[in-house]
């Protein structure tokens, strides 16, 4: 009997040890859970980029107001190519204005004033400002910081014009 004992507590012992051992493989053989996300973390505040003055696309070298009209009239001449009287003015113009323009140190217009207006026609005086308007960003003064320059303009009936900067002349 005391071997039928030993032997029932041996397999039950051995059963119990089996199925420990197995206990022990099976928690080894299975991932542990994840662990718990983290917080989420704020990010700072992010700074815009500073801003810049946009890089003017000419840069103009004069050093005098005068010298710079150089610059502002051909600048304008090329903008508006097709607008411009070819070779010798005739004696009688329809219009002649005397132009301040005050520009910034970007080539930005600033302001406009007449020194000596066409008021007999106010629509050419309305179309020069335009046309110096739409003309920015004019050679930017680097040496001058910003500048006001003054030129004369010698307006066609036909609507077509001339700076005296760059003036072929009359008849």
């Amino acid at each position: 009997m005391k071997f039928f004992l030993l032997q029932r507590t041996g397999r039950s012992l051995a059963g119990w040890l089996a199925a420990l051992v197995a206990a022990l493989l099976a928690a080894c053989s299975t991932p542990p859970p994840p662990p718990p996300p983290a917080p989420p973390v704020k990010a700072p505040p992010v700074a815009p980029p500073p801003v810049s003055e946009p890089e003017p696309r000419h840069q103009s070298r004069a050093q005098t107001p005068r010298e710079y009209r150089q610059d502002a009239a051909q600048h304008l001449y090329q903008l508006n190519s097709s607008r411009i009287f070819k070779g010798r003015l005739p004696p009688l113009l329809y219009a002649v204005g005397v132009l301040d323009v005050e520009l910034d140190r970007q080539g930005q217009v600033l302001a406009t004033r007449w020194q000596r207006a066409p008021s007999h026609a106010p629509e050419v005086m309305a179309e020069i400002e335009k046309t110096v308007r739409s003309a920015a960003p004019y050679p930017a003064p680097t040496r001058l910081g910003k500048v006001v320059y003054t030129d004369v303009w010698l307006w066609h009936k036909s609507g077509r014009f001339q700076l005296d900067t760059l003036t072929e002349g009359q008849d």
